[in-house]
């Protein structure tokens, strides 16, 4: 095969497809190339070698071959498994989760080193630590702001001043202040959101994750997180994600029993 076809790619499995009886079309997210599609010949087989290198959420070194129509994925060795995100329910929800919004929200070709780093990281931690809600509000708020559209979490967006409490527009990208609630327009205010609940998300954006594991919010705070956050990406990706109603469904879980615990959840 010419050499000059071949190159390789350091990447993570963000979504698969079935294609014939023993190929897969493969989306990974690579640190030098942004998204791709590659094809994994033969890889259903059981005797296939790269099978076990390229499941879904595998950090992975590739090699592979220009194709006509589409690359095919020649050699595959596994560098992290984050085998937990496979065979732990919740954190294969949220694994599906945060890989479908970085699909979601990026175009193939497009390098994006900080991104790969954000998602590899993410991954890492959902495989390893118990704040999964935390963590992936970590990664929504980092995903915003890499690309972007890091919500306003300081200021009023109509009126500009400093404020600690308000209401949080999706479509006017953050906090609108009290005074502002009867604005109309791109900057109507949606739901309250707490002061505990802000300061969090405050928290998340300014800190690094180690720092974050020590928040444990009240269900109530963690309500209005999730709602400003989940708003915010429904808005900008005009839709909801096939992943979150498993997700959704398993957050309640976890809202309803620290509800019921005797114990109430704070920050430490």
């Amino acid at each position: 095969m010419n050499r000059e076809r071949l190159y390789r790619a350091e990447g993570i499995v963000i979504r698969r497809s079935d294609f014939g009886e023993a190929d897969r079309i493969l989306t990974l997210f690579t640190r030098g190339q942004g998204k791709l599609r590659v094809l994994a010949k033969g890889i259903k087989k059981t005797k296939s070698r790269k099978s076990g290198h390229l499941e879904l959420f595998i950090h992975a070194q590739l090699l592979i071959a220009r194709g006509r129509s589409m690359d095919i994925v020649t050699q595959a060795e596994a560098i992290q498994v984050f085998l937990p995100l496979r065979s732990d329910l919740r954190r294969t929800a949220y694994a599906y989760y945060v890989a479908e919004l970085i699909d979601k929200f990026t175009e193939e070709g497009t390098e994006s080193p900080g991104l790969f780093e954000l998602l590899l990281d993410t991954l890492k931690q959902l495989a390893e630590n118990p704040q999964l809600e935390t963590i992936a509000h970590y990664f929504e708020l980092h995903l915003l702001d890499s690309l972007g559209y890091r919500p306003e979490l300081y200021r009023c967006v109509n009126c500009g001043r400093p404020i600690e409490e308000g209401s949080f527009s999706a479509s006017g990208g953050g906090l609108v202040g009290p005074e502002c609630a009867s604005v109309l327009g791109e900057y109507r205010p949606g739901r309250r959101i707490s002061a505990g609940a802000l300061a969090a998300l405050r928290l998340l954006l300014a800190s690094s994750y180690a720092i974050c594991a020590s928040l444990n919010p009240t269900p109530e705070e963690r309500r209005d997180m999730e709602t400003a956050l989940s708003d915010t990406l429904a808005y900008l990706l005009e839709g909801e994600l096939k992943s979150l109603s498993l997700l959704t469904a398993l957050r309640r879980e976890t809202l309803s029993a620290s509800v019921e615990s005797p114990q109430s959840l704070r920050v430490k």
